[in-house]
């Protein structure tokens, strides 16, 4: 019986191991809000300019996910930072998160839901 649960200990750490990119936290609305309003928590649309322009988060950056210049634009930010990411739904962040941590980001706030369900909760577009 002890290495039936041993063995179920393992498989689940091996499993939540792979579920997100390390250094990735994904929140919810609330939980995004208030850790990325922290001091030195750098907020990024990762939206294009034209969904950004029509409406952000005030004080987001807008560094475009699907742009070709993703990877050059964020090379030049610092890795030592906290990164707040949001999109429209909550998928694009995901995948900014995952570049970011794959190139050694190590602190990335991702949120789960969009900019309406982030402006919705309390966040305060520009």
């Amino acid at each position: 019986m002890k290495k039936v649960i041993a063995g179920v200990f393992v498989s689940a750490l091996a499993l939540s191991g792979c579920s997100s990119s390390q250094g990735v936290s994904d929140l919810g609305a609330g939980d995004f809000i208030a850790q990325s309003q922290a001091e030195g928590v750098v907020l990024i649309d990762v939206r294009t300019p034209e969904e950004f322009n029509e409406g952000h988060i005030t004080g987001a950056l807008n560094i475009d996910v699907q742009s070709a210049s993703f990877d050059s634009e964020i090379a030049s930010l610092d890795k030592s930072v906290t990164y707040a990411l949001y999109c429209r739904s909550g998928n694009r962040s995901g995948i900014a998160a995952g570049k970011m941590s794959d190139v050694g980001f190590t602190s990335i706030l991702n949120a789960q839901v969009g900019f309406v369900d982030l402006v919705n909760a309390g966040a305060i577009p520009a």
